[in-house]
């Protein structure tokens, strides 16, 4: 053919029809493009450029019409000229206005482009050797496929952190409400237990709808706040007194879920990887006494557990049978983990770096913490290499592990 039209049969002609089809002169990529998969990318990134999920059904049957798989390349013939009827027998029965009008929005937003007759009609003829055909132009969906292929992606990458942040905040929430319910049989004088509650069940009414992404980093910031108050009030507690309160170290804790889920570490970071990967190298750790005096005095840069000692010891009852003395301190558990390990079947070697990356005091509530499911767990040894390594790198905290002991049929 030696003219191609620009203006359309009997149509308005529109700024962006023309911008679309001037487009399309370009030269089309000589690989083409698989038309399910662009049909993939652009249903994930429909939103983007303005189009529904009825709208891709239409183009989807439209493609249908179009033999082979893929687009372009040597296959330079990408106009295809069905008729109405024949679409809306494609799409199930759907009314012609409304096949029409979806027609129209794939139109305006340039991923088909009409070849009108000069009568109106789709059809298509030879000359000799040469093929005219009148229709819809599907050649956009190759030009395009790029920018689909980036705004598919980009769309993804807010869909994980979206699923992340969500995640994130419903961990917090449940350990808001582990610790304010553990707080206030520890210091029921405290009115802040009733406010951390409130709190965390306002938070799980919130997640029951589809939240924005930033009404989502509002919450998060809330309960990181609350999250630390409780734990400073915990802190500073008398160890010893919480370790006896017979209404919770007394509880005896089951479960039958064979699954160690409840063991992972939560997914936000528990402390900074800087200072943790500085600590690993550095090989800081605390030294034991043959007596048991006073503690040995630590040094400044090492990292305590964030979690109380008394909420370990209530927490984790098995490895008072192995030993005889209370535990009243942080050293005294270390202790206790260094005569447990052996037992558990956990290496010199897979401690020892345990101890490294996470400090002494956390590798010890890690191994009391893996007692307390040792029946579920296939290699305690391996296991505790897993979690070091996630230490190494700051992606590792005691906490969750506890408050999923707590959280065992307690009720």
């Amino acid at each position: 053919m030696d003219y191609t039209p620009v203006t359309p049969f009997r149509r308005t002609i529109d700024a962006a029809i023309l911008k679309h089809q001037a487009a399309i002169q370009e030269d089309l990529p000589p690989t083409g493009a698989n038309k399910w998969e662009v049909l993939r990318e652009l249903a994930a990134a429909r939103v983007a450029f303005g189009l529904s999920d009825r709208d891709l059904t239409v183009l989807q049957a439209l493609v249908s019409f179009h033999q082979a798989t893929i687009l372009g390349g040597n296959d330079s013939e990408l106009i295809v000229h069905p008729s109405n009827k024949a679409i809306c027998e494609r799409l199930n029965g759907m009314p012609c206005s409304t096949m029409r009008r979806h027609l129209s929005n794939l139109v305006q937003t340039g991923f088909v482009v009409r070849r009108d007759s000069p009568n109106g009609k789709r059809y298509a003829r030879r000359y000799g050797d040469e093929k005219v055909a009148f229709g819809f132009d599907l050649s956009p969906l190759v030009l395009r496929f790029q920018e689909v292929c980036e705004a598919a992606e980009a769309v993804r990458a807010a869909e994980e952190r979206y699923k992340r942040l969500r995640a994130t905040v419903s961990l917090m929430r449940r350990d808001l409400a582990g610790l304010a319910e553990y707080g206030s049989s520890l210091r029921p004088d405290l009115g802040l237990w009733d406010q951390f509650s409130d709190l965390a069940v306002l938070t799980a009414r919130d997640l029951r709808r589809k939240l924005e992404i930033a009404d989502l980093k509002q919450i998060e910031k809330a309960l990181s706040a609350a999250l630390d108050q409780a734990r400073d009030l915990l802190g500073d507690g008398n160890t010893e007194n919480m370790s006896t309160n017979d209404a919770v170290s007394e509880q005896h804790y089951q479960n039958s879920n064979k699954d160690l889920y409840d063991l992972e570490p939560r997914l936000e970071k528990a402390r900074d990887p800087g200072n943790a990967l500085e600590r690993a190298d550095a090989g800081v750790r605390v030294d034991r006494r043959e007596d048991e005096g006073d503690p040995p005095q630590e040094p400044e840069d090492q990292l305590m557990p964030n979690i109380p000692l008394g909420l370990v010891l209530a927490s984790c009852q098995e490895f008072k049978s192995y030993v005889e003395q209370p535990v009243r301190h942080w050293h005294d558990l270390v202790r206790v983990a260094d005569i447990v390990r052996p037992m558990m079947g956990i290496s010199p070697s897979a401690w020892d770096e345990a101890k490294r990356y996470m400090g002494p005091e956390e590798a010890s509530v890690v191994v009391v913490a893996m007692l307390e499911r040792f029946g579920d767990i296939r290699s305690p040894g391996g296991y505790l290499r897993s979690l070091s390594a996630k230490a190494a790198i700051g992606e590792f905290s005691c906490g969750p592990m506890i408050m999923a002991l707590m959280r065992r049929d307690a009720a």
